[in-house]
């Protein structure tokens, strides 16, 4: 989700700027220039942490800036497919609920918020599982896995895609009603197994 890389640029260094540290002038363009930067091969750039220069500065004819070689550190996000991720639910609509994790919002699709039925209640607003009752509303923290990634040229049209549908998934109470439903399932399966059983047993004593 988050990482750490280095690219290497030329940065344009303009007139104004010949008095400063290399170095601070480096970080100070870089930062205008890369910092809320979307792109699809790097992802999103949060931050531009360093900018060391890679050679001499050169000066082209009938342009007073002077243009260097440097090495670019940033800390971009960039979601990877499978990747679990921690985010907070901003919008519900019967067709889904919005995520927000790091600079974008994502989509769970209403097919994968829960493993099982679930309605749309516009007075929450959210979701409420028929089963279990769980619910999702605006607000709640989530954990939610991505399986679609479209980073476009800008933060509006890109899009990400996640499930929740998955046993650990979702809110964290979610968890502990799924793991007392399965032992529930559990205590109730020897029951089942003895009435069964004693069933048979009648059978073979009338004949």
């Amino acid at each position: 989700m988050y990482s750490m890389i280095t690219i290497h640029d030329t940065v344009r260094v303009p007139p104004n700027q010949f008095k400063e540290d290399i170095s601070e002038a480096l970080l100070k363009v870089a930062q205008e220039q890369y910092e809320g930067l979307t792109d699809e091969d790097i992802g999103v750039v949060i931050a531009v942490t360093a900018a060391e220069k890679a050679g001499y500065g050169k000066v082209i004819p009938g342009d007073g800036a002077a243009y260097y070689d440097a090495d670019i550190t940033m800390l971009i996000f960039k979601p990877q497919i499978m990747e679990v991720v921690e985010g907070a639910v901003t919008e519900t609509t019967e067709f889904g609920a919005f995520l927000r994790t790091g600079p974008i919002e994502g989509l769970v699709h209403v097919s994968q918020i829960m493993d099982e039925y679930i309605n749309y209640d516009s007075k929450l607003p959210g979701f409420t599982g028929k089963e279990t009752s769980k619910k999702l509303i605006v607000g709640d923290h989530v954990l939610a896995r991505v399986v679609s990634v479209g980073i476009k040229g800008s933060i509006p049209e890109s899009k990400i895609g996640y499930t929740m549908r998955q046993l650990g998934l979702g809110k964290e109470e979610w968890l502990k009603i799924d793991e007392k439903r399965k032992t529930l399932k559990k205590e109730a399966r020897p029951e089942k197994l003895r009435k069964e059983s004693t069933k048979g047993g009648d059978r073979e004593a009338r004949k």
